[in-house]
């Protein structure tokens, strides 16, 4: 691979994981900046009576910026609590057709959620992270165990078999399923997370990658 393929794909995977962060941190601090500049007013009204009972003495700047960091951590929290319930489930499914309509704002919004699911919800329903090797001799694909294959496929094959899902690089809320022969499956000395990190940065992180299986060729 030459310098310059291998600069811009790793110009890509860091956008790719950078720009996430950097759109939750931008929302995040805009939202506390406004509601700090908003709780400032009701800070001073109330305090006489905080310096009187907690003998506080500091900054009143300070004091907003406190109550605001535990007001948005509250309202987060909240946020969460609902979206985990149906009505919530319902509530934010609009939201989202809403946001849906924006160029811009779907873009945005549905990137860091397919990032935050992937490094999330996913790994807690995968079982592990195996090699398979896939789509020819000598060529091995990270994968992860789903579940048991069906009773019927092993009644068709006759074989023990694995639902393996295979994810694309750097996006692996989208891939392949396969139901793999148990016998074809290298079990890997990896956490399901690292897993994912690997694809996500095209394999930058190699470094998480432990000792491969017995029986896969070097």
């Amino acid at each position: 691979m030459s310098l310059p393929t291998r600069l811009r794909n790793s110009f890509v995977a860091g956008l790719f994981l950078v720009t996430p962060l950097a759109v939750t941190v931008f929302v995040l601090q805009f939202v506390f900046d406004r509601v700090a500049l908003a709780l400032r007013p009701l800070v001073v009204r109330i305090s006489p009576w905080v310096a009187d009972a907690l003998n506080y003495q500091g900054d009143i700047v300070f004091l907003a910026q406190l109550l605001a960091a535990l007001l948005l951590a509250a309202a987060i929290t909240a946020v969460g609590f609902v979206a985990s319930r149906s009505l919530g489930r319902r509530l934010f499914g609009g939201f989202e057709r809403g946001v849906r309509l924006v160029p811009m704002v779907r873009t945005v919004y549905f990137g860091v959620r397919q990032v935050a699911e992937s490094l999330t919800e996913r790994s807690a329903r995968y079982e592990s992270v195996v090699l398979v090797e896939y789509p020819r001799e000598g060529v091995y694909s990270i994968g992860f165990v789903t579940n048991e294959s069906p009773r019927v496929a092993k009644e068709a094959t006759g074989a023990d078999a694995v639902n393996v899902f295979f994810p694309n690089s750097p996006n692996p809320t989208a891939g392949r399923l396969a139901l793999v022969d148990e016998s074809e499956v290298y079990e890997v000395d990896m956490s399901v997370r690292r897993g994912i990190r690997l694809l996500v940065t095209t394999g930058l992180t190699v470094e998480d990658v432990d000792e491969l299986p017995a029986g896969v060729a070097r």
